[in-house]
């Protein structure tokens, strides 16, 4: 099946050798997106709360891209520089989705690109 490479300037361009996301058929997958301002290319200041709304809005712009929403999303994986602001992510992705929630996995790591407290991925399922 032949895989498609989405791109879009709505989103921050990738900061490494990957696309922003690939589709293969109607199952797109979303490169992980950081809280990078797409027009600025900078970290976008603030709590976690706009650390999380913006990587959900990097997301967002992605998947509509590839013609889709975030609304499809099967899967988002987070992760947490701090376990701590995972209430916080919590109240972020609760406002940016609606349910059914798509399955989720949330990892703590040491560290993340740039700086940044959270970072998400998603895979995504056309209608």
């Amino acid at each position: 099946m032949p895989r498609s490479i989405i791109h879009t300037t709505e989103a921050p361009a990738a900061i490494g050798p990957y696309a922003q996301a690939v589709r293969v058929g109607e199952t797109v997958y979303l490169s992980g997106q950081i809280p990078l301002d797409p027009h600025s290319g900078q970290m976008v200041e603030g709590d976690i709360g706009a650390q999380a709304r913006q990587v959900f809005a990097n997301l967002e712009a992605v998947a509509r891209a590839a013609g889709g929403s975030l609304q499809q999303a099967v899967r988002i994986g987070i992760f947490l520089a701090d376990l701590a602001d995972f209430a916080a992510v919590n109240q972020v992705m609760e406002a940016a989705l609606h349910p059914p929630y798509p399955a989720r996995a949330t990892v703590g790591v040491a560290a993340l690109p740039r700086g940044a407290r959270v970072e998400a991925d998603a895979i995504l399922v056309l209608d």
